[in-house]
């Protein structure tokens, strides 16, 4: 398995539930709680599943606020800030 394919999983008893703590190989990371290590590692597959997906979507937000950025700048809301607070 190469570096960029690799999935990490991380189950821990917590009370009467298992924290179960996730990294996918866009590097996401996900800590959710659940009752059973069934369900801890059912949530997982669904999770890595969804990984391409979820990639695609981020990197979708992060051009949308790019533009934005831009558009800003090009109405002069922004000056020389990020938050436009001025």
């Amino acid at each position: 398995m190469t570096e960029n394919n690799k999935l990490r999983v991380t189950l821990t008893k917590s009370g009467n539930s298992y924290c179960v703590e996730l990294r996918d190989h866009h590097c996401n990371y996900c800590c959710v709680y659940e009752p059973t290590i069934t369900k801890a590692l059912q949530y997982a597959d669904k999770w890595f599943a969804e990984a391409d997906k979820r990639e695609e979507l981020n990197q979708a937000h992060g051009k949308a606020v790019i533009e934005m950025m831009a558009i800003d700048k090009k109405a002069g809301i922004t000056k020389g800030n990020y938050d436009a607070l001025d």
